[in-house]
């Protein structure tokens, strides 16, 4: 559950900043020889992202209805092993680090039964408003409110 805040809307808890998520790779995402595509692994890290919001009672419809979109700016991944047709993966995101317009994340991709890590990411997420031009994070939304002091 959300209340609202700056933008329309804040969440009602907390901000995780952690997150994971397991799926299945599907057919479909794989090349000739059962490998998961390179193609595959954005829409991986979204759905880790965006269940993580949603673990704050976000979603990201919520959000851009707000007026608050996130673009990505930069995507870096590096592929360790091969993840194949039916493996079960678990996709672990970690919010880093950002400023008062960004919010970058960090992602591992480990195969389910043996935890292996497969494969590592890293994005950076920009703030826009609904005409493209770059705007600030709502204040709740900032990784300083919501990643871990230490």
């Amino acid at each position: 559950m959300t209340t609202r805040g700056e933008g329309g809307l804040s969440p009602s808890v907390p901000l995780p900043t952690t997150g994971a998520v397991r799926l299945r790779v599907r057919y479909c995402e794989c090349d000739p020889f059962g490998v998961a595509h390179h193609a595959s692994y954005a829409p991986w890290l979204e759905i880790a992202r965006t269940e993580m919001l949603r673990q704050g009672g976000v979603t990201y419809r919520q959000m851009e209805q707000a007026g608050v979109f996130l673009v990505i700016a930069r995507m870096e991944i590096s592929y360790r092993r091969p993840i194949r047709y039916d493996d079960e993966i678990d996709v672990r995101t970690r919010v880093v680090g950002g400023s008062r317009v960004k919010l970058e994340h960090s992602y591992e991709i480990a195969r389910a039964a043996a935890a292996e890590v497969l494969t590592i990411a890293a994005t950076t997420l920009v703030c826009v408003d609904a005409r493209g031009g770059v705007r600030p994070l709502p204040e709740w939304l900032m990784a300083e409110r919501h990643t871990p002091r230490g």
